[in-house]
């Protein structure tokens, strides 16, 4: 009788216990399930509203995968590339890989606000981006995963590190990988989230100098570009002007997150010279081979290298901010 007593008596205590995240929580890192009791339909209305746009705009799941990578590479995912220019704030926005070229910015405000709506100052702006930058991907038809939140947003931006951190299309392999490797990432995260650019656009004047040779002055297409890729680009993007023309980074399945974009490269078919030159490594190159060969190996590793970008020096705790409005700082 008095065992039966004890074990009502716990049972009572378990019910009146609080919630406990013991099996997946620890202190100041990122879990799937950090929302899912101060706002259980955040992952919801993330996809949603981001599912709304695309209908209307093709081009934003590269859009806000891109900004997704350029928020990341800067300060960690804290969302500072949200940020407009103000008072004590110079943006990120501004920077030379995001001037005329950064895009969907205006999704991320109406996800916020219907956010507040539902669960006020509790969603931040950087789990919002990393969120819409896995749905972005889903809805491409690209793999998903769980995306570990509970980041905070900064309370500044840094237009130097926007400017010299983000590997730009005609850095060295070498440039490229260092700075994946400053931020944690290693050679296979490089080549993997190198297959984001299966969707997505580029202007002209990213990769002009592959097209006319302006390094050497020949005058000659790069001899690691397609000779008739190269004619059929020319026709769009001539020697000067026309710097805005967009191009599909992957030319054959342009709204389609697959593996085609490594096919594109064996064939001599990367657009940007950061594509191509993933051919000019030993290791880089076998990565390449064995993506292009099979969409299951690679889809496996973007997830896994997405997640460990999007676990870039988050802002956690008591660091940052939850911003009521992703384009400025709470007052």
């Amino acid at each position: 009788m008095a065992t039966s007593m004890s074990f009502f008596l716990l049972l009572s205590l378990l019910a009146f216990a609080p919630l406990c995240f013991c099996n997946y929580y620890q202190e100041g890192k990122l879990y799937p399930q950090f929302y899912d009791y101060s706002c259980p339909q955040a992952q919801n209305i993330v996809k949603s509203i981001l599912a709304k746009y695309v209908q209307q705009q093709p081009r934003l799941p590269a859009s806000i995968l891109r900004l997704h990578f350029h928020d990341c590479f800067v300060k960690g995912c804290d969302a500072s590339l949200l940020l407009d220019s103000s008072e004590s704030i110079i943006s990120e926005k501004g920077s030379n890989p995001n001037r005329n070229s950064a895009r969907g910015f205006e999704v991320i405000d109406a996800i916020k606000a219907a956010l507040e709506r539902e669960c006020p100052s509790t969603v931040s702006c950087a789990d919002i981006l990393t969120l819409a930058a896995r749905d972005s991907v889903v809805l491409s038809g690209g793999p998903s995963w769980e995306v570990p939140l509970g980041r905070r947003d900064s309370r500044d931006a840094s237009i130097s590190g926007s400017n010299n951190n983000i590997p730009a299309p005609n850095n060295t392999f070498q440039t490229i990988l260092t700075k994946f490797r400053l931020h944690g990432l290693d050679l296979v995260d490089l080549v993997a989230l190198s297959g984001g650019h299966t969707i997505g656009n580029a202007r002209c004047t990213t990769f002009r100098q592959r097209l006319y040779s302006q390094i050497s002055g020949n005058g000659k297409p790069d001899s690691t570009l397609d000779q008739y890729y190269a004619a059929a680009l020319r026709n769009r993007c001539p020697r000067s002007g026309g710097d805005q023309n967009l191009f599909f980074l992957d030319y054959a399945t342009p709204y389609k997150f697959d593996n085609t974009y490594f096919k594109n490269l064996l064939a001599y078919k990367g657009l940007l010279s950061s594509d191509q030159i993933l051919l000019t490594d030993q290791e880089s190159a076998e990565l390449v081979k064995s993506y292009a060969e099979s969409n299951d190996i690679f889809f496996e590793q973007f997830a896994k290298s997405m997640i460990k970008m999007g676990n870039i020096s988050p802002l956690t705790n008591s660091r940052g901010e939850i911003r009521e409005n992703c384009r400025k700082i709470n007052a």
